[in-house]
């Protein structure tokens, strides 16, 4: 990972640590853009990664589109869905990366930055952190579609539609994130719950969340045959063996990832 520039990578214990660097709000330029959606296309294929840990550093976790830089990247005729084809190609990198993806709010969110914070799986907040969509004031609409897996039909539409900005400790209260933290908790927090995801089997971690992403849209009947048929295709592997084993003689697994 020595060939990004806007994005910090880190790894210990199974656990890497993607942090956003793009001074002085980490806005979503065309490099952290890219970068990102390198950057979990390569954790995909990592066996050592068990789980990803994603934050921003500084005050800001991402302040949404980078206006400037986006006036200088559509220029002509089909330059624009280019464009909204990447940004789109990044939020799905995150949803759709075969790891687990901790999302640790440093600080506002908006646009951009909440669709990111939305196709995450697990999120944890600071009391410095907030979610919104500013985009109603700069004649643009958001990641408006990502937000409904997050927020009320209300709550949704007063935000679009205001620019209403949601504090950690309401995020908190309404069950969005996980915890609010204070800022200098918020990392240790997020890395003791990537922890407990690393220590399990990452085959049976793996495809429990491609389960639940291709179920999300299924109905009942047909997201619960899925369901059963993945359990019938875990408990084939090697690591369900070593579960079982250590369970019976009362030990803490060793798993293999197979």
């Amino acid at each position: 990972m020595d060939d990004l520039t806007q994005l910090r990578y880190e790894f210990k214990d199974h656990i890497a640590t993607l942090t956003l660097d793009a001074p002085p709000v980490n806005a979503l330029t065309r490099v952290l853009n890219d970068e990102l959606t390198l950057a979990l296309d390569r954790i995909s294929e990592m066996d050592e990664v068990r789980v990803v840990v994603l934050t921003g550093a500084g005050k800001v976790f991402c302040a949404g589109a980078d206006l400037k830089g986006r006036a200088g990247v559509i220029r002509g005729p089909g330059d624009l869905p280019a464009h909204s084809r990447r940004t789109r190609e990044c939020f799905h990198a995150i949803r759709e990366c075969a790891k687990p993806v901790i999302c640790a709010l440093n600080g506002a969110a908006l646009g951009s930055g909440l669709a990111m914070a939305a196709s995450s799986d697990i999120l944890i907040a600071s009391e410095r952190a907030s979610l919104g969509l500013p985009e109603v004031d700069v004649g643009l609409l958001g990641g408006c579609r990502h937000a409904m897996r997050l927020f009320s039909h209300s709550r949704l539409r007063r935000m679009m539609l205001t620019g209403l900005r949601v504090p950690g400790a309401e995020l908190h209260r309404l069950g969005i994130v996980e915890a609010c933290t204070t800022p200098e908790e918020l990392l240790p927090t997020a890395l003791e719950m990537a922890g407990v995801i690393a220590s399990k089997s990452p085959v049976s971690t793996r495809m429990g969340k491609h389960t639940l992403n291709v179920i999300e849209d299924m109905s009942l009947r047909d997201g619960y045959r899925y369901e059963q048929d993945m359990t019938a295709q875990i408990a084939r592997t090697d690591d369900a063996r070593e579960a079982q084993r250590a369970f019976a003689e009362k030990r803490a697994p060793v798993f293999t990832g197979r």
